[in-house]
């Protein structure tokens, strides 16, 4: 049951993609959502049995790698974390592919798209149900090679060129600090899988290594290199500008990939290695930072973006951002809930949007939109489900998890703490504004798009409806039905899973923070909510004034080209390194240095040197005489003078022949030949 779980997802891609052709669309997309749905079905039997019951299993399946110094086997751990990760996964997983096959019945190539769906599904489940650091690693290139694949579903699009080939790059950046941190696990610790470094890790606290000629904590190191992995692949301030261009892909890919699942592998390396960041606080305080930095610059910047689904991705974002820094503050458990809470409103929202998309002619410009509430009854309610699940609107699910993230944040009583709390509670303000601004634009403002578009404009067929109704159930309750049971006060859910040391446990703390402190994120979504939807309504005047005044222009611009992220890496990182790629490591080094010290310098040489020889061939046989007698004297002298100087002999070989080689190639100047 274990295997078939994790392996029904590769059964039906490969079906899919090798006998696509033969299944045809509707085969492909029957094999794969039901392979799916049978997988969604075993995942419940497996939280139950681990999660539930306790039972905690694990699967050796094969050898995988077998040496003196490495051994490395192919295992299935399943514990809690690992089982909750697999119902929302599959879940989700199975959502998309039921959604896919209306969203793109048109498409002549769905039986590839199906199969590469299914292949990042396989992958993920690779990735969180590994029990070693390479096993793991092995889902984590497996979905950045789908994501790839995906991005770039419709390849004669330059865009989505573009987009996929930034991912790859972007996250290849992650993935190579990532490799960094496992090779120094395996170096230290003699061994990869999760057990043994959690185990052997209190005895490596104090170790210090030589890297890169600095003396650095060894678990220092090793968390630094593991959390700049999740900042790549969980799209964190700095390796984010890939997730927004993403959505060039299709609508079903922005929902599985970029909102539900791929993206929040970051977040699920750093509570599997929560073993390790509990005894390096300086690195949990640098994930604090980041993650609340993340959190208020992707809520800033989703004010102003225009496009539908780019809005939701900055939402994502910023919602990783949370997760991020609850993980920081030692609140694996909690930013774990986060997690699971988010995907399934933020994948409403995407899937919501694709149907908003569908109904409009591809059109994902929010300010062509308007006037859908009547036309799209259902959609809108689905979408505003998710929007107030987003921002954490009470008694919603999104309210039981980013509310608590605040609350542990302020109960840390530390200057992270107190940081993270100040920039995740003026997020949830920027959150609740732009989620408005989106459902304004596109339900309740006035139409403002083609007539012929808007006027045939409807509601999506059953497979989209009854995956965006199967979303709002757990968008609606499972925050409420599972927060006792996954953060509970003292709750035995995680058990081993998820290690906190005893010092860094403030979740009861956070239970008593004054009143004031915990209601002001709510006052503010709700005070974002009320004021966007004022000043679009009746006072969209003054909104204007102030986006065209000088300072609201720069704050305008500022903000809708993302805090001009992607303006430095374009023009500063990147001509950097092509200027220095082509003058310096192309033109100087390969061209100029190892062209001359390599073939096409020793073949002028040799060139030259059999130009002299041959004129040398002048036809007279005195000459040739002349030369034996030069040769054979030369010779004999040459014999003669190693004999003597046996001891000098390879300086004096170079000497005489550097010297027969100048006198050889030397080639008189115009003035020296005219004196001859």
């Amino acid at each position: 049951m274990y295997l078939l779980l994790v392996f029904l997802s590769i059964i039906g891609s490969c079906l899919a993609g090798l006998f696509g052709r033969y299944l045809g669309s509707w085969g492909s997309a029957i094999i794969t959502t039901s392979c799916l749905f049978l997988s969604f079905l075993l995942s419940l039997f497996v939280f139950y049995e681990v999660a539930f019951s306790g039972c905690f299993v694990y699967i050796k399946l094969t050898t995988w790698i077998s040496s003196e110094v490495l051994n490395i086997d192919w295992g299935f751990m399943f514990d809690s974390l690992t089982a909750s990760m697999c119902v929302v996964v599959t879940f989700i997983s199975f959502l998309v592919h039921l959604y896919s096959t209306e969203y793109m019945s048109h498409d002549p190539h769905i039986s590839r798209f199906m199969s590469y769906l299914s292949l990042f599904t396989f992958f993920m489940l690779i990735l969180v149900t590994a029990d070693n650091f390479v096993q793991m690693f092995v889902g984590w290139e497996g979905v950045g090679l789908c994501s790839y694949l995906l991005i770039n579903f419709w390849f004669t699009r330059i865009q989505a060129n573009k987009a996929a080939i930034k991912a790859m790059l972007i996250n290849r950046i992650g993935d190579f600090s990532l490799l960094m941190g496992i090779f120094l696990i395996f170096v230290n610790y003699k061994s990869i899988d999760y057990a043994s470094v959690a185990v052997l890790t209190p005895f490596f606290k104090d170790k210090v290594i030589n890297f890169l000629n600095l003396d650095v904590n060894l678990l220092t190191a090793i968390g630094v290199f593991l959390f700049l992995g999740a900042v790549g692949k969980s799209a964190q301030l700095g390796l984010h500008t890939w997730l927004p261009d993403a959505m060039e892909g299709p609508t079903p890919v922005s929902a599985l990939i970029h909102a539900a699942t791929m993206v929040t592998a970051g977040v699920f390396l750093i509570v599997r290695s929560s073993f390790l960041y509990e005894f390096i606080p300086n690195v949990l305080e640098i994930i604090t930072i980041v993650g609340a930095l993340t959190a208020f610059f992707a809520s800033t910047t989703g004010l102003l973006q225009n496009d539908l689904k780019r809005v939701i991705a900055y939402s994502t974002c910023s919602q990783l951002g949370y997760m991020v820094f609850a993980c920081g503050l030692s609140n694996y458990s909690v930013g774990f809930f986060h997690l699971s809470n988010h995907a399934f409103f933020k994948a409403l929202l995407f899937l919501g949007a694709g149907s908003v998309i569908h109904a409009v002619a591809d059109e994902q410009d929010m300010r062509k939109m308007g006037g859908l509430k009547s036309l799209l009854p259902f959609t809108y309610a689905m979408m505003t489900i998710g929007s107030l699940a987003l921002i954490g609107f009470p008694f919603l699910t999104g309210f039981y998890s980013k509310d608590l993230i605040l609350e542990v944040a302020y109960g840390k009583y530390s200057l992270p703490g107190y940081f993270s709390y100040f920039l995740g509670t003026v997020g949830a303000f920027f959150t609740a504004f732009y989620s408005t601004r989106l459902a304004y634009l596109t339900f309740l403002s006035k139409p403002n798009g083609y007539k012929k578009v808007i006027s045939y404009a409807a509601d999506s067929g059953l497979n989209i409806c009854i995956a965006l109704a199967s979303l709002s159930i757990p968008s609606m309750l499972v925050g409420y039905y599972t927060k006792d049971m996954i953060v509970g006060v003292g709750t035995p859910f995680f058990g081993s899973a998820i290690y906190v040391n005893a010092v860094n446990m403030n979740l009861f703390d956070a239970e008593f923070i004054p009143t004031f402190y915990k209601t002001l994120p709510v006052k503010l979504s709700l005070l974002g909510v009320l004021s966007a939807y004022f000043l679009y309504s009746f006072r969209s005047d003054l909104l204007f004034k102030l986006k065209t005044s000088f300072v609201g222009k720069k704050i305008y611009n500022f903000l809708n080209r993302k805090w001009y992220f992607d303006k430095i890496y374009n023009e500063y990182l990147a001509q950097f390194f092509f200027k220095f790629g082509y003058s310096t490591s192309y033109k100087f080094v390969d061209r100029g240095i190892f062209e001359i010290l390599g073939p096409t310098g020793l073949s002028s040489v040799a060139l030259k040197i059999g130009s002299s020889l041959h004129k040398m061939q002048t036809g007279f046989i005195y000459h040739y005489t002349f030369l034996i007698l030069m040769g054979v004297t030369f010779l004999l002298g040459f014999r003669e003078a190693f004999v003597q100087f046996s001891l000098f002999n390879d300086r004096i070989v170079f000497i005489l022949v550097f010297v027969s080689a100048f006198f050889i190639l030397y080639e008189p100047t115009p003035k020296e030949k005219s004196i001859k």
